[in-house]
């Protein structure tokens, strides 16, 4: 967990950016636009005065929304009374579940680099976070079975696992997650899943649930939330859905936490789920053109970046710019070349991390990203870029 007033790398960088005029491409807070029927159905709500406390499960309409998104993509059947909550976004969800499902002395397993917020949450439950290195395989990232099996212990109880993934843009593919879930089978793990990401795979990637695997549907509580799919962050608006008894013990928690929250977002969110296929056609298409302006700025200041499938976020080796260690590096970007991005060590946990690698986000309107770009290209010849 972050010990008391320490300030986080994305706080540090935030402040670099508004001091130096730099562009931003460090949290991924996307300033694309959300769909314009979504914003108009919130503004009804609030005017009609649904304003109030929803359901503590969450407002039936939303409830059973996720229901039928769950059916008709993925084929999973659920009961919208029992096994569906609504969250203050997939934050309080993956937060709720830990402290619902693990405790002092247990050990949670999360794939090496992590969303940050999942040290926090083992670290509030007491338990141990197993950090589970990704292989760098190729262009991309891949599953390390081995490394998978070497982290199980009689201590293990849960796994979160993050497809698509944050902050690789990694989707675990089929057979990854076949292994992935034998093994959770046969040593009683349960599965916390993060699909936060879920409509924003790319280049003819696919994105599978692990809970649609044989022996997972009973064993998995799976997370997502309206955020990233529709461009409204700010909103906090999530999910969980799964077994009944695993819901509850979540609901058991999230009590606790928010109890309840955004009303108006909750019922607007209902219906655009119903037309989340169109709408994130676009939004990829959009992601897409932003991902490979960027990849091309890196490329032309003499980095190659690795392949991204998926969300906001694209990884880069800086080690061809004289820098091993990407935290110093971003440090020195916004003078050097007046961009922001993230060191990837701020997402590792391992003692196998690449401190080389650093992210940069994508989710921007194409004007910024060209200028980014621009930037990054004209740091391709500048002498004294620090030592490696």
């Amino acid at each position: 967990m972050p010990r008391a007033n320490e300030t986080s790398i994305f706080t540090e960088m935030t402040e670099l950016a508004h001091r130096t005029g730099a562009v931003n491409l460090g949290q991924g807070v996307p300033d694309l636009a959300a769909p314009p029927q979504l914003l108009a159905d919130v503004a009804d709500a609030v005017l009609a005065g649904r304003n109030q406390y929803p359901p503590a499960a969450g407002h039936p309409a939303l409830r059973a929304a996720v229901a039928e998104h769950q059916r008709t993509h993925y084929g999973l059947a659920l009961d919208p009374a029992t096994e569906v909550l609504v969250t203050t976004g997939a934050t309080e969800a993956l937060a709720a579940a830990c402290l619902a499902l693990t405790g002092p002395g247990d050990e949670i397993l999360a794939f090496d680099p992590c969303y940050d917020a999942y040290p926090a949450d083992a670290g509030l439950s007491g338990a141990s976070l197993v950090a589970v290195p990704l292989a760098v395989a190729g262009d991309g990232f891949a599953l390390d079975l081995d490394a998978l099996r070497a982290a199980l212990t009689p201590r293990s109880r849960l796994l979160l696992l993050n497809s698509p993934h944050n902050p690789t843009g990694k989707v675990f593919m089929p057979d990854e997650l076949a292994a992935i879930a034998e093994l959770c089978v046969a040593h009683g793990l349960t599965v916390v899943t993060d699909e936060v990401y879920e409509h924003l795979v790319y280049d003819g990637a696919r994105h599978l649930p692990i809970a649609t695997l044989p022996g997972m549907r009973e064993r998995t509580l799976t997370i997502s939330s309206a955020g990233k799919t529709f461009s409204v962050t700010g909103w906090k608006v999530g999910w969980v859905s799964g077994p009944a008894e695993l819901v509850a013990a979540v609901a058991s928690v999230k009590q606790w936490l928010t109890y309840a929250s955004g009303a108006p977002y909750q019922e607007a969110i209902a219906r655009a789920l119903g037309t989340v296929d169109a709408w994130a056609a676009e939004l990829r298409a959009t992601l897409t053109a932003g991902r490979d302006l960027l990849a091309a700025g890196l490329g032309a200041a003499g980095l190659t970046p690795y392949r991204a499938d998926a969300g906001y976020f694209l990884q880069a080796d800086v080690r061809p710019w004289g820098f091993g260690d990407g935290l110093r590096l971003c440090r020195q970007l916004p003078e050097l070349a007046g961009v922001v991005a993230i060191p990837t060590s701020a997402f590792q946990r391992g003692a196998d991390a690449a401190p080389w690698l650093v992210r940069f986000s994508f989710c921007r309107r194409h004007e910024v990203l060209a200028e980014a770009a621009d930037r990054l290209a004209a740091l391709a010849d500048a002498p004294g870029r620090g030592p490696a």
